[in-house]
């Protein structure tokens, strides 16, 4: 039997870094073309896992596409329907909160703390020219929406080929959904026979890592915001969805969820209430929910799949924006997951390398095993030929 062969060779990895390198300068330039694309298949992605349970009830997977295809467009429907009136009406609350909150500022705050800390603040802080810079920049921008608006409606082609893209996720999503698994296979055939089982193992990975983070804290953060904004507003915190909204999206971040939004919480309690009860029950609010997120959510939406750090997802997610635009930042987590599994491999990859200090270049007992799958005994033919069923391919769809 003829020992497996490492598709990352040293004579191979140049070939690899050049290929990765056009794949991105072609990313890049085709951009505004692609966001679509990205936008349907990550929605097909997240769609996936139910079409696939729906086929093993029984079902055609055209009939599993459609009903989960028009569950999500209701899911989303609902959705625009229902917070942006929510958004609106918190956002006027918040205009209308910032003069109060200037006043307690100046008249608890700023005299509370000059006493408690023997320090002057009084020069220091002027709520007035704080608010005034908000609306100066407020009409800034509307400013600038308008004539940028402005600018767009004289163009009918800027208005057609915006609507085109959007009408275009939809139609994309549910093909991807239903294909994506053959277009998938179709690429799995292609690749060179010894580079395959690493790819699939590789891809295999990347959509577990991928997986667990996106869908298990995505659940969470969405669990957390509802939590956050129905137990504020039933504490009498005017605010409240706007702050609940705002902790469960930062809430990516262990911790940073509920600190954002405890302490927004206890400012608009102070400004609006001022009393230690309604304090407390704020408190509370956001003790019970991260009671639930450790005890419950976590455990019970993520578990103990593998997941990206919350300091790789924001280098991920600025980095992506300041490279490639909006695209980099639908982009941006995908990329880490693949990084991250890479990265694991290299890792194993270099600690059996001579640079590492080991006797000879060994492939690790994990990735021979990978690179190994499909052996055959025939002197000159080291893989077998891809099954027809398809079945050794890999398992994530789009």
């Amino acid at each position: 039997m003829n020992a497996p062969v490492d598709p990352f060779s040293d004579r191979r990895r140049w070939q690899w870094l050049a290929l990765a390198a056009g794949v991105g300068v072609l990313v890049w330039l085709l951009g505004p073309v692609l966001t679509p694309f990205v936008i349907s298949a990550l929605l097909a992605w997240l769609g996936d896992p139910l079409v696939r349970r729906i086929e093993r009830s029984g079902r055609s997977r055209n009939t599993g596409v459609l009903l989960v295809f028009g569950l999500m467009s209701l899911v989303l429907v609902l959705g625009v329907l229902l917070l942006v009136p929510l958004i609106e009406n918190q956002v006027s609350k918040f205009i209308d909160w910032l003069p109060r909150f200037g006043q307690w500022l100046t008249g608890t705050a700023v005299p509370w703390a000059e006493q408690r800390f023997k320090v002057d603040l009084a020069g220091y802080v002027d709520p007035s020219q704080l608010i005034e810079l908000l609306k100066v920049h407020w009409q800034q921008a509307g400013g600038v929406a308008a004539t940028v608006f402005g600018e767009v409606s004289k163009s009918g082609l800027a208005i057609l080929g915006w609507l085109a893209n959007l009408a275009l996720i939809p139609v994309v999503t549910f093909y991807f959904m239903r294909d994506g698994w053959g277009m998938l296979e179709k690429v799995r055939v292609m690749l060179p026979r010894p580079l395959e089982p690493v790819v699939s193992q590789l891809t295999r990975e990347s959509d577990e890592v991928l997986g667990g983070f996106i869908r298990g804290q995505l659940s969470v953060m969405i669990s957390l915001g509802a939590i956050y904004a129905v137990g504020l507003t039933a504490v009498g915190v005017d605010l409240g969805i706007l702050i609940g909204l705002v902790a469960g999206l930062v809430s990516f971040v262990p911790y940073l969820g509920a600190i954002v939004g405890l302490g927004a919480a206890v400012i608009a309690t102070l400004v609006q209430h001022g009393d230690l009860m309604h304090l407390a029950l704020v408190l509370g609010v956001f003790g019970l929910g991260q009671l639930l997120e450790s005890f419950w959510l976590t455990p019970w939406l993520v578990g103990d799949k593998i997941g990206l750090h919350p300091v790789a997802v924001i280098f991920a997610i600025m980095a992506g924006g300041q490279l490639f635009g909006f695209l980099g930042v639908l982009l941006a987590l995908p990329v880490a997951a693949v990084a991250v599994v890479v990265g694991r491999y290299a890792y194993d990859r270099y600690t059996h390398s001579r640079l590492y200090g080991a006797d000879d270049d060994v492939v690790p007992a994990e990735v021979a095993a990978a690179v190994a799958k499909v052996p055959v005994g025939s002197e000159g033919d080291e893989y077998a030929a891809p099954p027809a069923d398809g079945s050794q391919g890999p398992t994530p769809n789009p």
